[in-house]
């Protein structure tokens, strides 16, 4: 495959801001000047230590490590190729890359391509519902209340009854039978491929940047046997446990609202968001799982009054569906709630039936998933009987046990003596011995669990300091393990301001201070490695610098680049760098008179040694006079 030209590379960078991408997947909130954070994407969080500096175009997270660029951003989430990070990021700023061979060339790589035939195969669908036999689709959404424009806006589109539509289309745009077989819109049979989607309504399923993945087609036709909604099989980049229908739409305004309301269709999606429920999105095929909670929990962020509001029918199946999204919910740290319509009826026949504003006010009237649960769980028991009310108290009270909050607990606890009938001391006493149970059963799957060796990751990285101490199997040097001395922090400091505003200041402002070594071995590594960066105005240096830094001590250039420098703006931030690497000056020169006075009192007050000695001693009082008139 050619390779593209460096310069491409980083000009695409360049072009790019980082804050971007990782804000189409993560809510992020300022940390500072110049510095955002959100929660991994990485690992399950509650608190966020994942940090993002569009400035260096660098990400990390403090909690697990994790750090790199936008190239190793999008190939970790997306699971692409270099080549094909660069690609989507030149494709998305209308950018045209050329290759060493000579001239610009198409990428024919494989997800790359799964991508395009997706795309492609959209724009088909969509143009063939404008066509004679699109009349059966075309009554099917008005009849739900979906004109022209709506169907525009979500991209729907109409699959013909034939066996080679797409597949034709596709191939005269140069894709062949194995990428469409891999992209999903083929099937495999007998007497060879054909058309996945024939004679159906196609909804476009998009990854949370916008592009195409896959496809939910709604069977239209009584001859049709297949099932009544099919989707896109599991490909290379769809994954149904992950995909949310309506995501990139309703993106921004679940991050501003810190509401994500799930519905259970694609027509209820279509409706909520033309009702004004723009925050609504829905799972393809499958039920709401811990994958589309940590989805949705990235981008809800970590508001103390971030919500998931669940809509479910109330029949059976609505309540087990509501029972499993109970069980990720309360992991998720969000508060969660339950919207149920009028008369059992969904969004969309809601919509169509009692107009937009009864949509909004189903989600409006949403009640807390607890009660809802715990309705459920006592449902069935005879709370006539004295036997009954100790079975529904014995289901439901380690519902309320698995709430954290004292104070919410509490509240429930009321709930639930209502709801029975039961003493509140008696509902208390019961979810007391609830928790008790639960806690024992944690304890003894922590203590089956427990590693070898657990704990050490941290000593290691103190080690990595001249610290005394086994040395762990992976040291991982962080901020955190620095030793707590003035020395420490001011060097700390200034590397970190260094590192994120140095493009910012003229190098013979720093050149002289990253001369000087330092007292802490981990960050003297990263001052060779910052020192040996030839031109600090350069775009991406700092990324450069912190990468070529030795092991083991390139995490802690990572933390230095991406943690929040003290300052509240950026012209704050370059002087208090300034001022830091004239105090490095300073403290060097404070050392060498320390030790001329030591000389100055073995040498002969009258001797040439000894009066050069007070000369040098006379040149550094005057250089620190001119260093600290500065600070």
């Amino acid at each position: 495959m050619a390779r593209i030209a460096q310069a491409d590379v980083d000009e695409v960078k360049a072009r790019t801001n980082i804050a971007d991408i990782v804000g189409e997947r993560v809510a992020l909130k300022s940390a500072g000047v110049g510095s955002l954070k959100g929660l991994c994407p990485f690992h399950d969080e509650r608190s966020p230590s994942f940090h993002v500096r569009p400035q260096v175009g660098y990400y990390h997270c403090f909690g697990c490590g994790e750090s790199g660029d936008v190239y190793s951003f999008l190939r970790a989430m997306d699971h692409l190729s270099f080549t094909e990070s660069v690609e989507r990021l030149a494709a998305r700023i209308g950018y045209t890359l050329h290759y060493e061979d000579g001239g610009a060339a198409p990428e024919t790589s494989g997800r790359t391509r799964l991508y395009q035939a997706n795309t492609a195969a959209a724009e088909w669908f969509r143009g063939q519902l404008a066509s004679p036999e699109a009349e059966t689709a075309r009554r099917f959404l008005g009849e739900r209340g979906f004109d022209a424009g709506a169907a525009a806006h979500f991209g729907v589109g109409y699959a013909p009854k034939g066996w080679n539509g797409v597949r034709d289309a596709l191939k005269s745009q140069g894709f062949t039978d194995e990428e469409m077989l891999a992209a999903g819109l083929l099937s495999q049979g007998q007497r060879g491929v054909y058309d996945r989607f024939r004679g159906r309504v196609v909804w476009p399923i998009r990854d949370v940047t916008g592009q195409t993945i896959g496809f939910g087609a709604r069977r239209l036709y009584d001859d049709d046997k297949g099932p009544k909604y099919l989707n896109t099989p599991e490909t290379p980049i769809y994954k149904k446990a992950q995909v949310l229908y309506g995501l990139d739409l309703a993106k921004k305004d679940i991050s501003r609202s810190h509401r994500v309301v799930v519905v259970e269709g694609y027509t209820d999606v279509m409706a909520c968001h033309l009702a004004g429920v723009t925050s609504a999105i829905a799972t393809c095929g499958t039920a709401f799982g811990a994958d589309h909670m940590r989805v949705v929990g990235r981008i809800v962020g970590t508001d103390v009054s971030g919500e998931v509001v669940f809509t479910f029918d109330p029949d059976a199946a609505g309540q087990k569906a509501a029972v499993r999204a109970f069980a990720e919910a309360r992991t998720s740290g969000l508060q969660s709630y339950v919207a149920v319509g009028p008369e059992g009826l969904d969004p969309c026949d809601l919509r169509l039936n009692r107009g937009d504003g009864a949509v909004r006010s189903m989600i409006e009237t949403k009640s807390p998933l607890f009660e809802f649960v715990i309705d459920q769980r006592i449902a069935g028991h005879d709370l006539a009987s004295v036997e009954g009310r100790v079975a529904a108290l014995t289901a439901a009270a380690p519902i309320v046990a698995e709430i954290k909050d004292t104070g919410i607990r509490g509240r429930y606890e009321h709930v639930l003596a209502r709801r029975l009938g039961e003493d509140l001391r008696e509902v208390h006493r019961e979810v007391q011995r609830a928790a008790a149970r639960a806690s024992r059963t944690d304890a003894g799957a922590a203590a089956g669990g427990a590693a070898p060796g657990a704990g050490t990751s941290a000593h290691g990285a103190a080690s990595a300091d001249g610290g005394s101490g086994e040395a762990a199997p992976e040291i991982r040097a962080t901020i955190a393990a620095l030793p707590r001395t003035a020395d420490a922090a001011l060097e700390r400091d200034a590397l970190m301001g260094v590192l994120q505003y140095g493009h910012l200041i003229d190098a013979a402002d720093l050149d002289a201070a990253l001369a000087l070594p330092m007292q802490v071995p981990s960050l003297d590594a990263v001052r060779q490695s910052i020192q040996g960066q030839p031109d600090r105005t350069r775009i991406g240096w700092a990324s450069t610098a912190v990468e070529s830094v030795r092991e083991p001590y390139r995490s802690l250039g990572v933390e230095l680049l991406t943690a929040a420098f003290p300052a509240l703006t950026e012209e704050e931030a370059t002087a208090s760098t300034r001022a830091l690497a004239q105090r490095l000056r300073i403290r060097a020169l404070d050392r060498e008179k320390t030790e001329l006075l030591g000389a100055i009192q073995r040498l002969p007050a009258e001797s040439e040694e000894g009066r050069a000695v007070r000369v040098a001693l006379r040149d550094l009082d005057a250089r620190r006079r001119s260093l600290a008139e500065g600070l």
